[in-house]
């Protein structure tokens, strides 16, 4: 059970910032499950900074573990953050300006230093009229187009192209998301996007209420397996938002109920500051919300006990569906996908 406690204090930190913790640092093996908790959920490099900003000191091999994490993660953000704002600067020079998704960029504007906060790829979401002229702008990058894992189903179920080379991977959305037997198209989020700039580089970000949103159905449709992600929810919240216009967001988006597991999530365990009303303006029902209490405990997230298991990650997904027969479909054309040969796709 040393995981679990250790990782309560990675929990109770989170919870608790920007204010110290009641309980004292872990020691021990407690401590050591502490940092492998803030790898696994994407945070060493926010856990390298807040233990310093809270006054705990770790056990010299945690601590000198977490700062060596806390720099392998730097460096693999800082070749993102090379390979975003290359793609921005090439998408500008013919008129593309995407909107940045997730990642460095939210970074950026949430967290102490964007290179805190662990980050894989570039994600970018541009209106449909332009991926084509996004694609080939990009491929110039020297980025090779993946096939599309959604087979003869991409029209229904793909958001995004992938676009890799030796400069990292590029995800060219589309949609802002489909999973769940549904899609959130991204045309209109784009139309709302402000624009800004990154580094110098023309950028649009989301406006406050649709990434309350979006970010809330990308935690969801990932069955809230990050902490990070959780505890984005958090700093965005703390910036403050209107939440008659995010409820609005999300019902219109037909998945309130997957926003709601989000934000009902990070409020519980991280102390996110949601209005009781907002929640129970998304809420699902009731035996939905008592389902998602016992796969949403503090534990089984901590220890991301649902990627572990195929089978209580299909449970979750179909009972926790707002449409279970649209995710039942989904379910068997990803089946379709996977049992047909490559020549018939």
């Amino acid at each position: 059970m040393t995981t679990s406690v250790g990782s309560s204090a990675l929990v109770a930190l989170l919870r608790s910032w920007p204010l110290p913790p009641a309980r004292g640092a872990p020691e021990g093996d407690e401590a050591t499950a502490f940092v492998r908790g803030a790898v696994r959920h994407g945070l060493a490099g926010f856990m390298a900074h807040a233990v310093g900003q809270v006054g705990w000191v770790l056990p010299a091999d945690s601590g000198a573990l977490l700062r060596r994490e806390s720099l392998t993660g730097a460096a693999r953000s800082l070749q993102v953050k090379a390979l975003l704002l290359r793609s921005l600067e090439a998408l500008a020079s013919e008129g593309i300006v995407p909107v940045s998704l997730k990642g460095y960029g939210l970074a950026q504007r949430l967290y102490p230093d964007p290179l805190q906060r662990a980050t894989r790829d570039v994600d970018l979401l541009v209106s449909r009229g332009e991926v084509e002229t996004a694609v080939r702008i990009l491929t110039g990058l020297g980025l090779t187009a993946r096939p599309t894992r959604d087979g003869r189903h991409a029209d229904l179920d793909s958001h995004h192209l992938e676009l890799e080379g030796k400069a990292g991977l590029v995800e060219l959305h589309f949609r802002a998301l489909a999973g769940w037997g549904r899609t959130l198209e991204g045309d209109a989020l784009v139309a709302r996007a402000a624009e800004g700039a990154l580094e110098g580089q023309r950028v649009r970000w989301l406006c406050p209420e649709d990434e309350a949103v979006y970010l809330a159905l990308h935690a969801s449709h990932h069955l809230l397996q990050r902490l990070a992600w959780l505890f984005d929810l958090k700093l965005l919240a703390a910036r403050g938002l209107d939440w008659d216009r995010v409820v609005a967001g999300a019902r219109g988006t037909g998945l309130p109920q997957l926003v709601f597991h989000g934000w009902e999530v990070a409020r519980r365990l991280l102390g996110a500051p949601v209005p009781e009303a907002a929640l129970e303006a998304l809420a699902p029902p009731w035996w939905q919300r008592r389902l998602a209490r016992r796969f949403f405990t503090e534990e089984r997230l901590v220890e991301t006990e649902l990627v572990r298991s195929r089978p209580r990650w299909m449970a979750a997904k179909l009972l926790l569906a707002p449409e279970p027969g649209a995710m039942l479909r989904y379910a068997l054309r990803r089946l379709d996908t996977a049992i047909r040969p490559p020549s018939d796709r």
